[in-house]
């Protein structure tokens, strides 16, 4: 192991960073070693993060060494304990210490050679909200199916999502009173969304068929919604139309897990997919479209995979089914506008099925469109968390929307696209949100379920906008002015005409007359946080038609190959409205299970 470390004995308190927290940890040190590494995770969502905090102080305590691989899709939390490792041991032992383990030799970890082969009806690529649909859907139809996910966790991005869903069409939606919503109002709402690139046969696929999935969802699968907070109120649509599960995108998560253990599907986790099979003796002749007589487009007749452990899977299906999500995470497949904004979806979205259906030349299109929403804060370079669940309700109330001259630039209640065009505009790029300490403590309750606990708030204010992400407090407007060198008297000015609308019932910028009920207050704490363009979702992806059955870029269907959710392109257009990608995601699954079980 090297240079030998004397320890001084006992235990030692530090920190690790995790998905959603700063989580406690509890080093206990011999004389000579690294004994054992506890840490709280009880501010964890299950599932997402649970493997790291099992490999990782495994590996530390069995190998002496701080010089170990992070965990695939869990990055953050690998190097945060790590990091929280590292503190203990300077304190244990010295600065030397902690260089002497880094350099240690990394744990070689012995691969499977294994090579098994599995036959299955039915194989779905991705543990998402799309995957999960299929996989259960199918199953409950009398296929055999097997699950493939290459994360350690089944739940993909719905598991971080802010967790609301598009329930149009659904008993939810009616029992809470909004009997008059359409099909037709629905996809003109889509269309204004998406710029009216949205395509046809797939938008009104989701219309058509939402309100189904979701309630097989609720009453088959056991899906709960906030009905008590109830239908959400969005400018976007022409009715209530969008719920939040209980307990959020987790909660999403934490019953399909249930459901999937309950079901006869296998799950292989940790096992990424890695070419498709493919069968020529069976492939369907493409002459008539190519001139070509030799020319034919093959059948897709399973997938092989390759698990972490190193042992490789060659599944045998009559169908596949791709749901393994985006391509954010990938900038080799990001267009140049998405390179340069803040990324906070799943390290997992790599665009898996977009490189491996180039064997089979399967068509994209919109490649160059991801979801980008304005309330991002960048919590590292480049990396993103989203406010949304904080902004919702303080807009509602009295907070407000400043750029970097102090001043009010748009109506907080537009649309998220209307309040984007707004942010893009600005020349560095970011907005902040004003509150005062009552909307504040509003504010942190709210954003709490996306993943930014207290710690992490009292951590960034404590910064003081040294560092990203920027949370300002001052006792005065005039000192947050100072502060963030704004114009003198601007935000004061601008804080003054708010109130001023407040008591007029009109706003210059439109803020409708219900959402200018209360006052700024005159009184001090303030708060500034920075509001800067973020993205996970990308709009791009495979084509495929009414069925989801994926085309070649010939148009002509690829057999045995079917896509849902966000692997798909199109289906918003450039943009998509708020709890849309999740109802596409998990209609579209239960679409292609059904289609593969005709």
């Amino acid at each position: 192991m090297g240079e030998n470390i004397q320890f001084t004995p006992g235990k030692y308190k530090t920190k690790a960073k995790g998905h959603n927290s700063v989580l406690d940890m509890l080093v206990t040190f011999s004389d000579s070693a690294i004994q054992t590494i506890d840490i709280d995770q009880s501010s964890e969502s299950e599932g997402l993060s649970d493997k790291v905090f099992e490999i990782i102080p495994q590996q530390i305590v069995d190998y002496q060494t701080l010089n170990v691989d992070t965990v695939s899709g869990a990055t953050i939390s690998s190097l945060g304990i790590i990091e929280g490792v590292s503190e203990a041991v300077k304190e244990a032992a010295g600065d030397q210490a902690v260089e002497v383990l880094k350099n240690r030799p990394k744990p070689v970890i012995e691969k499977s050679d294994e090579s098994i082969e599995k036959n299955t009806d039915l194989v779905v690529v991705g543990g998402g909200a799309a995957g999960i649909s299929a996989a259960l859907r199918a199953s409950q139809l009398g296929l055999k199916v097997i699950l493939v996910e290459k994360q350690s966790f089944i739940g993909g991005a719905i598991s971080i999502s802010g967790g609301n869903q598009v329930v149009y069409g659904s008993h939810l939606q009616k029992d809470l009173g909004v009997t008059e919503d359409s099909a037709e109002a629905m996809v003109e709402d889509f269309k204004a969304n998406g710029n009216y690139e949205n395509i046809d046969e797939l938008i009104e696929l989701l219309a058509n068929n939402v309100g189904e999935t979701t309630d097989w969802l609720n009453q088959d699968i056991g899906v709960q919604y906030d009905t008590e907070e109830g239908l959400h109120n969005l400018p976007e649509y022409a009715y209530d139309r969008e719920l939040a599960y209980e307990d959020g995108g987790h909660g999403f998560a934490t019953t399909a897990r249930q459901a999937l253990e309950a079901s006869d599907v296998f799950v292989l986790k940790e096992t990424r997919m890695k070419e498709l099979l493919l069968d020529q003796a069976d492939a369907v002749s493409s002459a008539s479209v190519s001139g070509d007589s030799d020319s034919a487009i093959p059948q897709v007749v399973g997938v092989k995979a390759l698990a972490e452990d190193g042992t490789t899977y060659i599944l045998h299906a009559k169908n596949v089914i791709l749901a393994s999500g985006g391509y954010g995470n990938n900038k080799e497949l990001l267009s140049e506008e998405l390179k340069e904004v803040l990324y906070y979806g799943p390290a997992s979205s790599t665009g898996d099925a977009i490189k491996v259906t180039e064997a089979v030349d399967a068509g994209t299109r919109m490649m160059n469109y991801g979801k980008i929403y304005p309330n991002g804060i960048e919590v590292s370079p480049g990396r993103a968390k989203s406010t949304i669940g904080g902004n919702i309700p303080v807009l509602k109330m009295n907070g407000i929307l400043v750029n970097d001259q102090g001043q009010r630039v748009i109506n907080e209640r537009a649309t998220n696209h209307d309040v984007l065009n707004a942010l893009m505009a600005e020349d560095h790029k970011i907005l902040y949100l004003l509150l005062d300490a009552e909307r504040f403590a509003i504010f942190q309750e709210g954003v709490a379920e996306g993943g930014i606990s207290k710690a992490d708030i009292d951590n960034w204010l404590a910064q003081d906008g040294e560092s990203t992400p920027f949370f300002i407090k001052r006792d005065s407007l005039q000192e947050l002015e100072d502060k963030l060198d704004f114009p003198e008297n601007n935000l004061v000015e601008t804080v003054k005409a708010f109130n001023q609308a407040v008591e007029t019932k009109e706003d210059p910028l439109g803020r409708e007359e219900i959402f200018l009920e209360e006052k700024i207050s005159n009184e001090g704490p303030y708060y500034l946080i920075e509001q800067k363009p973020r993205f996970a979702t990308t709009m791009g992806g495979l084509v495929v038609n009414s069925r989801l059955q994926v085309e070649n870029k010939d148009g002509k269907v690829i057999p045995g190959l079917y896509a849902a959710g966000e692997v798909v392109g199109g289906v918003m257009g450039t943009d998509s409205p708020s709890g849309a990608n999740n109802a596409w995601a998990l209609t579209s699954g239960k679409l292609a299970a059904e289609a593969v079980a005709e």
